[in-house]
């Protein structure tokens, strides 16, 4: 078993593997089993790294956020203005389609969190509170510039992630008449009229 467990893949080329396969197959065809062969474990060895599903779930989805924690800074830090820098973070938020890999994960470890124990909890509240600071962060600096209405940010925050998350279900899911674009349109109205100062 040593010797097994020095050949493995490094636990990112796993977890990346595993977000390949929910996006190239859907997450119910993520079984401990398919993801072994995928990367040349046996189960029994997967489940001696990440203990359960859930957990190399949660972790897969810890992976996925850090990548896309790395691009949220990347647009959040480019010289443009807080509306459009705003733009990019709704557009970053929002799934690219049904069947969004990342949002599809999302949804089963939201679901799976009703039995969570408390470390997977406060796991997926880091996960929640990195988006939202830098949104706070983001709507803060617009105010204080005069390019937002003295809006509360982390109020107005809460309620747009909370409007985000609605309309993000509903595009994963392929709702019919959800489409990206209309809720990217419906977003924008909503920023427009909570944000823009009157003239």
């Amino acid at each position: 078993m040593a010797g097994a467990r020095r050949n493995a893949p490094p636990r990112e080329d796993v977890l990346a593997a595993a977000m390949d396969m929910i996006a190239e197959r859907g997450l119910e065809k993520l079984t401990m089993a398919a993801l072994g062969r995928e990367v040349g474990m046996s189960s029994g060895h997967l489940l001696y790294y990440f203990h359960s599903k859930d957990e190399l779930l949660l972790r897969t989805l810890e992976w996925s956020e850090g990548r896309l924690g790395a691009e949220r800074s990347r647009l959040l830090t480019q010289p443009a203005t807080a509306r459009e820098r705003l733009d990019a973070y709704v557009d970053l938020y929002v799934p690219g389609g049904h069947r969004d890999p990342h949002w599809t994960l999302w949804l089963e470890v939201w679901n799976r969190s009703q039995n969570a124990d408390d470390d997977a909890r406060e796991r997926q509240v880091a996960i929640e509170g990195a988006w939202h600071r830098d949104l706070v962060a983001l709507l803060a600096e617009g105010v204080s510039h005069g390019e937002f209405c003295a809006v509360d940010p982390d109020r107005f925050a809460a309620r747009l992630r909370a409007l985000l998350d609605g309309f993000s279900i509903h595009v994963a899911i392929g709702l019919r008449g959800t489409d990206r674009g209309q809720i990217l349109g419906h977003v924008r109205e909503f920023l427009d009229e909570g944000l823009l100062p009157d003239d």
